[in-house]
C-alpha cells in the first residue's frame, strides 16, 4: 500500500469508529450543546441581583426595615427590588453569616449605631453592606452632592451568555484533543492494536496524523454547533471574520491533539492516561477565563496564565466573535503563534516519544 492510501485508510477508520460509538458522539456534541442550553437559560434575561440582608430582631430593628423598605414594611420578611429582609434573632442571624447563607447581618443598637457583619473576601459582602448603608443614610436625610444617572446596557455581546459560548468551544476543543485523541492511543495499546498497526506496511507519522486530522473533522460540526446555537437562540454576535475563527480553532484543535499525543505516547493503563490528562487540563480550567476572566488571577500569575494553550484559544475567540478583531490584531497573531508553538513542539516530541507498545 502507498504512504498517501495508508493515511488516507487511517483516516477513514478514525471516521467511521467515531460515528459507530452513539455515546462518544453523545458526549462530543450532544453534552456541549445541553451545557450551554441550561448556561444560557440561567444567564440570558437575569434581573438585578436581590441582595439577601439579615437583620438581627431587637427593639431598634423596625427602624431599619422602615428605613430600607418604607412606612409599608412587613415585619418578619420583606421585600422591594434590589434588598430581601429576613428578620432573625441574634443567633440564627450570625449562624446564616458563618455558613455562607447571607452575605450581610445588620445589628441595630438601641442607641441608634448599626454595626454591619459580613465577609471583606466576598465580593457580595462589600455591595451588600454598601446597598444597605446607601439606604439607611438616605432615609436619615442624607443628600448627595452630585446628580447621576443609570445608563443600563443591554446590548448584545456584553451578556455573560456572549462571554461563555466562545469559553465552552475552546474548553471543548481541548477535551475532545486530549481525551479523543488520548485515551484512543491508549485503548489501542491495552486492546494490543498498536502491535498490529506496528506490522503493516506505514510510517509512524501517518498513523498519528491520521488521529490528528480526524480530530479536525470532527471540530468543525463540534464548534459549528456551539456558534449556531449561540447566535440563533441567545443573539450572541460575530462582529469579526468566520474565516478567522476557522483558523484559530484549527491551531488550537492541533495544539491539544497534539498534547494529547505527547501525553498517551507511552502510558499503558488508562489511570494512567486519566491522571496525566488531568494533571494538564486541571491548570487551564482553573485559570484561563473559561467560565470568568483570567484577569481576576495576580499579576504573578499572568506569565503562566498566558502560555497556557487554552487561555490563548479563549481569548483569540472573543477578541474576534465579541470584538471584531481581525488578523492584524496584535493579540490575535500572539495567539495564533503560542498555539502553533504548542502544536508543533508537541506533535515533534509525540513523534519522538512514541511507542507500539
Amino acid at each position: 500500500m502507498s504512504y498517501p492510501k495508508s493515511l488516507q485508510e487511517l483516516y477513514l477508520t478514525r471516521l467511521r469508529e467515531f460515528y459507530r460509538q452513539p455515546a462518544r458522539m453523545f458526549w462530543v456534541y450532544g453534552f456541549p450543546t445541553i451545557l450551554a442550553i441550561g448556561l444560557g437559560v440561567a444567564f440570558k434575561s437575569r434581573g438585578p441581583e436581590v441582595v439577601h440582608v439579615v437583620v438581627v430582631d431587637s427593639p431598634a430593628a423596625s427602624q431599619v426595615v422602615t428605613a430600607l423598605h418604607g412606612d409599608d414594611a412587613q415585619h418578619g420578611s420583606a421585600s422591594r427590588p434590589g434588598v430581601r429582609i429576613e428578620l432573625l434573632s441574634h443567633d440564627q442571624a450570625f449562624l446564616k453569616v458563618k455558613t455562607g447563607k447571607t452575605p450581610l447581618v445588620v445589628e441595630p443598637e438601641t442607641s441608634g449605631a448599626v454595626i454591619y457583619h459580613y465577609d471583606q473576601t466576598r465580593p457580595e459582602g462589600i455591595a451588600a453592606r454598601a446597598a444597605v448603608d446607601d439606604a439607611l443614610q438616605r432615609a436619615s436625610g442624607r443628600q448627595d452632592a452630585v446628580i447621576t444617572r443609570d445608563d443600563v446596557v443591554t446590548e448584545h455581546g456584553s451578556r455573560y451568555i456572549d462571554f461563555l459560548i466562545p469559553g465552552l468551544i475552546g474548553l471543548n476543543t481541548m477535551g475532545g484533543g486530549l481525551w479523543g485523541v488520548g485515551f484512543l492511543l491508549v485503548n489501542f495499546r491495552i486492546a494490543k492494536l498498536l502491535k498490529r498497526f506496528m506490522a503493516t506496511p506505514m510510517p509512524r507519522e501517518h498513523f498519528l496524523m491520521a488521529i490528528l486530522l480526524a480530530r479536525l473533522t470532527f471540530l468543525i460540526p463540534d464548534a459549528g454547533v456551539l456558534l449556531i446555537m449561540g447566535v440563533w437562540m441567545f443573539g450572541m454576535p460575530i462582529r469579526g471574520s468566520l474565516l478567522l475563527v476557522a483558523l484559530i480553532l484549527i491551531v488550537g484543535a492541533l495544539a491539544f491533539a497534539g498534547i494529547g499525543l505527547l501525553i498517551a505516547s507511552r502510558a499503558k493503563t488508562t489511570e494512567t492516561v486519566s491522571g496525566l490528562m488531568n494533571l494538564v487540563m486541571l491548570p487551564m480550567w482553573l485559570f484561563s477565563g473559561v467560565f470568568f476572566s483570567s484577569d481576576h488571577f495576580p499579576a504573578s500569575f499572568q506569565p503562566f496564565i498566558q502560555a497556557l494553550p487554552l487561555t490563548q484559544l479563549v481569548d483569540g475567540l472573543r477578541l474576534i466573535i465579541l470584538e471584531g478583531a481581525g488578523l492584524g490584531n496584535t493579540l490575535i497573531l500572539r495567539a495564533l503563534v503560542i498555539l502553533a508553538v504548542w502544536a508543533v513542539a508537541t506533535f515533534y516530541l509525540a513523534l519522538r516519544l512514541f511507542r507500539w507498545t
